[in-house]
């Protein structure tokens, strides 16, 4: 079973992801964060296999913690979550595996999103 750390700013957002995770058999909950800092220190500590990070948070965007966090631990996935999913630089520039639109987010895309990119 994969570990998940969870990141978004929202409590409301980050209960959803928790629910989202949980629906899915190979993947499970390790932790939550609710800024990139916080990510950084929780990915450092727990070592999860899959980040799933908001990129609008105060202080470090998901997009640079999803960098930092590339740089340090290449073998982690990091599926960005936004509400606006056309910036494909900026997507491609953190090393995040992919994006995901809120407005799609489902058990379903999750799944299919991990198991595309669990192996990379």
């Amino acid at each position: 079973m994969a570990g998940v750390l969870v990141v978004d700013d929202q409590p409301d957002w980050r209960s959803t992801l928790r629910d989202l995770v949980r629906a899915i058999p190979e993947l499970t909950v390790v932790g939550e964060a609710a800024s990139g800092e916080q990510a950084l220190e929780a990915v450092a500590r727990l070592a999860p296999e899959l980040v799933l990070m908001d990129v609008r948070m105060p202080g470090i965007s998901g997009f640079e913690a999803s960098r930092q966090l590339i740089e340090s631990r290449p073998e982690t996935v990091v599926l960005l979550i936004s509400v606006d999913g056309r910036d494909a630089d900026a997507v491609r520039a953190s090393g995040a595996a992919a994006v995901i639109r809120k407005q799609e987010l489902s058990a379903q895309a999750l799944a299919e999103a991990w198991r595309a990119h669990r192996s990379r």
